[in-house]
């Protein structure tokens, strides 16, 4: 059974990813109490379902807190792949999207404000937000997450870390959810190019201006290496996901190239995903 926990802050998006992978065929069980997750997995795997999506957060109370307990006993159990997906954004973002849904937060009571409950709600929650893979839905589309988490579904089984180049722009803040951030605004940049301007760097024209500069080719080996070197590490640390952001002001040019041009060379070393934040907002 391949089962995918989502999990993160109300108005992150948990939703939209259960109904993206229930369109896919997934089993899915909405706001489901952590005590009860291993007692439902030996349920359906009784009726051979094998791709089964449940969502579990603060809506479910406190049990949450037992869900690394759960995540245990289900390894115990055998045949069962678990990913865990942990949705997260910015505070100010939350707050904006509670306040064009208009719809009340599930830990506010009383006099508590809007964001003093997701405070609340992101200590409780810190425990869950390290289990799994983090993605920072601050910056995301609905169309862009959905077709992440069908990504991230599609991934072969099997053991081994998944790495994620991920591009993003300074301009919009630092991604929550990046483990590595390396800064390329110091290289030359095509912005001020008005030919180049509008393009990104997924196009020729762009990726031909990069390449003729000599500091952009001696960083991108330097970043490699260091990824490179660094990478048996967090494979010992039993990491499941690495996330390697590259930020450049805008996130159209400087750090897609880089992205790109990373993925590249490290997909015969893990599972690869390669992600922008700026061009999927």
């Amino acid at each position: 059974m391949r089962l995918i926990l989502i999990s993160g802050l109300s108005g992150s998006g948990k939703s939209v990813a259960l109904n993206m992978l229930e369109d896919s065929g997934y089993y899915c069980v909405d706001n489901l109490p952590a005590p009860l997750l291993p007692q439902l997995v030996g349920q359906l795997q009784a009726e051979d379902y094998t791709r089964v999506a449940v969502a579990m957060d603060m809506r479910g109370g406190r049990s949450i807190a037992a869900l690394p307990k759960q995540l245990r006993d289900l390894e115990a159990m055998g045949g069962v792949e678990v990913r865990l997906v942990f949705l997260d954004a910015r505070d100010d973002v939350l707050i904006q999207r509670f306040s064009e849904t208009r719809r009340t937060h599930p830990l506010a009571q009383g006099d508590m404000t809007l964001a003093e409950a997701i405070a609340r709600e992101r200590e409780a929650l810190e425990t869950v937000s390290i289990l799994g893979h983090r993605l920072d839905t601050s910056q995301l589309r609905p169309n862009a997450l959905r077709q992440f988490i069908k990504d991230l579904a599609d991934l072969d089984a099997g053991s081994g870390l998944t790495l994620l180049f991920a591009s993003f722009g300074f301009k919009h803040g630092l991604p929550l959810d990046a483990d590595l951030v390396f800064d390329v605004r110091c290289l030359p940049n095509p912005h001020y190019d008005p030919r180049l301007r509008p393009l990104t760097g997924r196009d020729a024209a762009v990726i031909g201006f990069l390449e003729a500069q000599p500091e952009v080719g001696r960083m991108a080996e330097d970043i490699r290496r260091f990824v490179a070197d660094w990478l048996p590490a967090y494979v010992r640390d039993n990491r499941a996901y690495l996330t390697v952001a590259i930020g450049c002001t805008g996130g159209q040019h400087r750090s897609v190239y880089f992205a790109d041009w990373l993925a590249a060379r490290f997909r015969d070393q893990a599972r690869v995903l390669v992600r922008h934040r700026t061009l999927a907002g």
